[in-house]
């Protein structure tokens, strides 16, 4: 089992930045692939960033040039860095761990809230 804590939401105004973070502990092993997903009222989940076992790191289109992804393999931790933030990035952001492609774990979900 694995267990992932999400870290570093909040309110932030228009044009601002955050970075979020995901923690994980427990039996980690093997390839872990760590997608970033995010979901405002009333709408779907929708895929923001993955970071692959080799660090490399895809945006989805809404954010490039704004986000990124990164990972610090000593801490078990994978970041999301949110700059030029824009009140439609509003939502909460959840990241999953993919662990050897079976497995896949669930952040409890960070609130990012961006005030005009």
């Amino acid at each position: 089992q694995v267990q992932l804590v999400q870290s570093g939401g909040g309110l932030v105004q228009v044009g601002g930045s955050l970075r979020l973070s995901c923690v994980a502990s427990g039996s980690i092993s093997g390839i872990n692939v760590v997608h970033w997903y995010r979901q405002a009222p009333g709408k779907q989940r929708e895929w923001v960033a993955g970071i692959s076992a080799g660090g490399s790191v895809n945006l989805a289109g809404s954010v490039r040039g704004r986000f990124t992804g990164s990972r610090d393999n000593a801490k078990n931790t994978w970041y999301l860095q949110m700059n030029s933030l824009r009140p439609e990035d509003t939502a909460v952001y959840y990241c999953k761990l993919t662990q050897s492609g079976v497995y896949e774990y669930w952040g409890q979900g960070t609130q990012v809230t961006v005030s005009s």
